[in-house]
């Protein structure tokens, strides 16, 4: 199927690693030229040139701590320079510290997950549209959390319903412009982050990281955790003609896990 995105413009945040290079890479592959966004230059820089030379696109990529305003204003400004337009924009930002209600989050830390978690969505959406020019897709990563709450994420499970909140609001205005913007919900994927908050909670309950690996996968209808591509093939159909109308709604792609109606 042609998701008629051949030449779309599309900026990534998080794309060094995860579902972030994940997502990079089905667009690159449907033929979009990216502008690549995350902290660790190193990898970033091995993440693009890898995805230029499996996709043959153009690949623009910047160190950019997504949640600094100045770093924000740098990234769209070249990015502009290169491209003169976006039209699509995938909002992926590592999640906010792990922890529970004993663990009493500071001030700070609850400052931090609240720009991780919701503002950055916010502002880099409000960034791009002024530059999509009757068509746009704004696609945000969030997690399963907004559905149903996790143990050990009080952060994210406070604050990132705000996304979607604040998602279905903009798609409202947004739809007469072309744009649309839509969440996608992953649950228990295979990447550094799962990684973390397995560690945590390994040295919480004295188990081993594959332990609670493996136990994540069993409680898991299809009986494994997901892939970074999976989200990326999600990323892609959304940003899509197809689904054109389709907008101000949530995708759960999770195997399964989440009960929650």
């Amino acid at each position: 199927m042609d998701f008629g995105l051949k030449g779309k413009i599309a900026i990534v945040l998080g794309a060094s690693q995860g579902m972030g290079r994940a997502s990079a890479r089905s667009l690159a592959l449907e033929g979009c030229e990216l502008a690549l966004a995350a902290r660790k230059a190193e990898t970033l820089g091995e993440a693009a040139e890898s995805l230029a030379k499996e996709c043959g696109v153009r690949v623009f990529h910047q160190a950019c701590d997504v949640t600094r305003d100045a770093d924000r204003e740098s990234f769209l400004a070249e990015t502009l320079h290169r491209y003169e337009r976006v039209d699509i924009l995938v909002n992926n930002c590592g999640g906010p510290k792990p922890g529970t209600l004993k663990d009493a989050p500071s001030a700070e830390e609850w400052r931090d997950g609240f720009e991780r978690s919701l503002m950055q969505v916010v502002k880099w959406t409000q960034a791009v549209m002024p530059y999509m020019k009757g068509w746009g897709r704004i696609v945000n990563i969030v997690s399963t959390s907004v559905k149903q709450p996790i143990d050990g994420l009080l952060l994210s499970n406070s604050i990132r319903p705000g996304v979607i909140g604040f998602s279905k609001s903009a798609s409202r205005e947004l739809a007469g412009l072309g744009i649309t913007i839509n969440s996608i919900l992953p649950g228990s994927i295979r990447t550094d982050r799962t990684v973390e908050l397995a560690t945590h909670r390994s040295r919480k309950e004295g188990l081993s990281v594959d332990q609670v690996l493996d136990e994540k996968a069993r409680e898991i209808p299809t009986g494994r955790l997901g892939e970074p591509d999976e989200i990326g093939a999600a990323v892609a159909f959304l940003c899509s003609r197809q689904a054109a109308y389709i907008t101000g709604t949530t995708l759960v792609v999770d195997g399964g896990l989440t009960r929650a109606v």
